[in-house]
């Protein structure tokens, strides 16, 4: 029977998928246009296995060439001699490939295995490719994965120069070339650099400005997630609602392939029974949170990479901060490097010319990470410990006592009469420090989000998934009594929206008559506990 996999490739026959034809259609057409093009792409975004489902399409009508520079180590990129042996044994690694080469260009490339003083070159090498191209019964379109281990070295930007010269050449001269060359990575080889340098002048060209521009979305889409929980139903009969269960998954995951795909092996493998009792009950929201959590506790090259950029870009690392507790919002910048480098990791993207985290799982390790470093830290998550026991009964959260205990916890450390201090509380830290404070209470057993269409200087929903139970509070800052019956409709919205009866908000306001404390409020048949900072 299938199964779930977010390991190396994807196939069909082994694995529940999200069927990705259309998306290989669309690339199939640049290939029949002989482009040049580039898919580059994050970490884990499914590069590979649409490489190998893109070669099956084009089997019938062209001669495929797929290798990966995974299998040319640093040495090999030493000298172009020796690229050249590396690159003639990618071909020799795959018996089958290596046979169906021609005998002549077989013959040549093992001549340039085999020789030793005289080393073959980059050049001679292109020679013989061109023989190829031109005795070939079919066009030859060249697919090379892994092109990231190449990146930062001047024989690899020969190589592009020297794939440049022949499409140039084709084009032109009508000297045979390859009819396409798709190169994948995360790192976009298009904006690479050849920097030739003599004593008169410095002058930089791209040795892959010829590249078609890749526009492919290559998210997986609700549709499709729903589509292969379809197959995985037929399989099992949990009896869940794939629409529904795709629909919350693509919430998290943005279509993210890595996350969706380890969503559903985590609910098909390792919830039940530890976790919930068994797998109907596990394809459900439940269970999606469940998962969830378990990701953002996971240790992965993923969120490694993540936070490893964001040590090395102090000034995005701000930014970031700036959008998820202040609600700022930050306009994306096409010249700016690091911008462009989380963009091109897959971090953030650019969404109406703003920069926007690129989903809820990113949001939430990264509120994560932020709040491990508050300078907050000890000062709210050591009274949150302290009364971590009064807070939770029978496994349900008492919000508002914990809105409670966080007031009277602000009435030490405010700087009251400080306008500045204050203003700065209200606009900056206090989000910071009630997310803090909750941290330690919810930890280990549930996870919050913020729902992103709510998040700006005004006002932000938390949402607490602990238990099974959803609890949604809003924070925002006091602006009056007629913005705060504003605030109360929209939370009793948010509550019909998902079927809730009681729902929270914690309001920071510094005028020098207000009551700090919790009130109970009724409207119609929803209870709201509002709480004054």
């Amino acid at each position: 029977m299938k199964q779930f996999n977010t390991t190396a490739i994807c196939i069909p026959s082994k694995h529940y998928m999200v069927d990705i034809s259309d998306k290989v259609n669309e690339i199939k057409k640049l290939v029949e246009a002989g482009k040049y093009f580039t898919i580059n792409r994050a970490r884990q975004y499914g590069k590979t296995t649409t490489l190998r489902a893109l070669k099956l399409a084009l089997d019938e009508k062209y001669k495929v060439l797929s290798l990966s520079f995974e299998g040319i180590t640093k040495a090999n990129f030493s000298t172009e001699q020796s690229f050249v042996k590396a690159f003639c044994r990618l071909f020799k690694k795959n018996p089958v490939l290596y046979q169906s080469i021609p005998d002549m260009i077989r013959d040549e490339f093992e001549d340039f295995l085999q020789r030793k003083e005289e080393k073959a070159e980059m050049d001679e090498l292109f020679v013989s490719l061109s023989k190829w191209c031109s005795i070939s019964e079919k066009p030859i379109v060249l697919m090379i994965d892994e092109v990231d281990s190449a990146t930062n070295n001047q024989v690899f930007l020969d190589f592009l120069g020297l794939l440049r010269d022949g499409y140039i050449s084709r084009e032109f001269n009508e000297i045979p070339a390859f009819q396409s060359v798709v190169l994948a990575g995360v790192t976009d080889v298009k904006h690479l650099k050849s920097k030739i340098r003599d004593e008169a002048y410095s002058k930089e060209n791209s040795p892959w400005n010829i590249a078609a521009e890749f526009t492919v979305d290559m998210s997986l889409s609700e549709e499709g997630i729903r589509d292969m929980l379809d197959e995985y139903e037929a399989d099992h009969k949990t009896g869940m609602n794939p629409e529904a269960v795709a629909k919350s998954i693509h919430d998290y995951t943005s279509g993210y392939p890595f996350l969706v795909s380890r969503i559903c092996e985590l609910i098909d493998t390792r919830l039940v029974p530890d976790i919930i009792k068994d797998l109907s009950s596990a394809w459900t929201e439940v269970g999606i949170n469940e998962a969830v959590k378990i990701i953002l506790s996971e240790s992965n090259t993923l969120f490694d990479s993540i936070m490893g950029k964001l040590r090395d870009m102090p000034g995005l690392r701000r930014n970031l901060k700036q959008i998820l507790f202040e609600g700022e919002s930050i306009a994306y910048s096409p010249d700016n490097d690091e911008q462009k480098q989380l963009c091109m990791y897959g971090f953030i993207v650019n969404d109406h010319n703003t920069v926007m985290v690129a989903n809820r799982i990113f949001e939430m390790r990264l509120y994560k990470f932020y709040l491990g470093e508050s300078s907050f830290a000890d000062e709210m998550r050591g009274d949150a410990l302290d009364n971590k026991p009064e807070f939770i009964r029978n496994g349900e959260l008492n919000i508002p006592l914990i809105m409670q205990r966080f007031i009277e916890t602000q009435k030490y450390i405010r700087k009251i009469g400080d306008e500045a201090a204050e203003k700065k509380f209200i606009e900056e830290e206090g989000r910071e420090k009630f997310l803090t404070y909750i941290s330690p209470i919810i930890n280990g057993v549930g996870t919050f989000s913020i729902e992103e269409e709510t998040r700006d200087r005004k006002r932000m929903d938390v949402v607490i998934h602990y238990n099974g139970k959803r609890y949604i509070i809003e924070l925002k800052i006091w602006h009056g009594q007629s913005r705060n019956a504003d605030g109360e409709r929209q939370i009793v919205d948010y509550l019909d929206h998902f079927g809730l009866k009681v729902g929270y908000m914690l309001s920071f306001c510094f005028n020098k008559n207000k009551e700090p404390g919790v009130n109970e409020v009724h409207m119609g048949d929803k209870t709201l506990y509002e709480g004054v900072v």
